[in-house]
C-alpha cells in the first residue's frame, strides 16, 4: 500500500496530492543533478522570486508547469517558444535529472526548475500577477473514490493560483481519466473569476503547442481518451 505524505503547516493539516515514487537514479540523471542543477535549478526559498533577474530579461510571459514528470514535453515547449519563460515544478528526483539533461542537450536557456512541493512554491515564491499560463498535465488521478479528496484540482487550489495569474492569464489542464476531467470541469466552471475557452463550455481540442507524450500516444492506441481544459482569468 502506498503511503500518503502529510505535512503540518500553520493552522492547517494538508494532505499532499502526490506520493513520492523515486526509484533509482540513472548515472546520467545523477550526473545532471550534480553538474547542471547550479545552472538551471532554483532552490526553494520562502521569498518571492525575481522573475526578470532569474531569466536575465524583462517582460517575457511566464509559463509555469506543475508536475512535469520526466520533462520531455516541457522541454519541447520551451524549445519551440524561446520568447517565453518556462518554470517547471516537480518533486520526483529522476524527472529533475532527466529534464536537466534534456535542457543541456537541446541548448535551452528559457527554462528553470524548482524541486519542491508546488503548493508551497506557488504560495511562497511566485509573485502575484506574474503567471501568463499555468499548466497541469496528467496529475495523479487518485482513481479510487475514497482517494478523490487527494486530487489537486479543487476550489482551494484555484484560490491559491488565481492571484498568481495575470489578468487574461490561462489555466490549461489535461487528463486521461474521464471522471477526473469531469471533476476538473465542474470545479473550474463554478469559479466566476475565470471563463471557459471551449466553444461549448466543455473541453478544447489538444492545442498544437502541447506535445503528445509517449504515454499519451500509447493510451490513444489503446483507445483511451484525453481531455484538455482551458480557462482564462477575467
Amino acid at each position: 500500500m502506498e503511503n500518503v505524505i502529510e505535512e503540518e503547516v500553520p493552522h492547517l493539516r494538508r494532505i499532499k496530492s502526490y506520493v513520492l515514487r523515486e526509484g533509482r537514479l540513472t548515472t546520467g540523471q545523477e550526473r545532471a543533478l550534480r553538474e547542471l542543477w547550479p545552472v538551471w535549478g532554483i532552490e526553494y526559498e520562502e521569498s518571492r522570486l525575481d522573475i526578470d533577474k532569474t531569466y536575465g530579461r524583462e517582460g517575457a510571459p511566464l509559463t509555469v508547469e506543475i508536475g512535469f514528470g520526466m520533462g520531455k514535453s516541457l522541454v519541447e515547449m520551451a524549445l519551440k517558444a524561446p520568447e517565453r519563460n518556462f518554470l517547471g515544478i516537480e518533486v520526483h528526483t529522476p524527472g529533475i535529472g532527466a529534464c536537466l539533461a534534456d535542457i543541456r542537450d537541446k541548448g535551452i536557456s528559457n527554462l528553470r526548475i524548482v524541486h519542491h512541493d508546488a503548493v508551497e512554491v506557488l504560495n511562497n515564491m511566485i509573485p502575484d500577477g506574474s503567471i501568463d499560463t499555468l499548466q497541469l498535465f496528467f496529475p495523479d488521478p487518485w482513481h479510487k473514490a475514497r482517494h478523490h479528496k487527494r486530487r489537486i484540482v479543487k476550489p482551494e487550489f484555484l484560490d491559491l493560483i488565481m492571484p498568481k495569474l495575470r489578468c487574461g492569464g490561462i489555466i490549461h489542464m489535461a487528463t486521461d481519466w474521464e471522471n477526473y476531467a469531469e471533476q476538473m470541469l465542474e470545479v473550474l466552471s463554478a469559479d466566476e473569476r475565470i471563463e471557459n475557452l471551449s466553444a461549448d463550455n466543455t473541453y478544447v481540442p489538444r492545442p498544437d503547442f502541447r506535445p503528445l507524450t509517449k504515454f499519451e500516444l500509447r493510451g490513444q492506441r489503446l483507445g483511451h481518451g484525453v481531455w484538455d481544459l482551458m480557462f482564462r482569468k477575467k
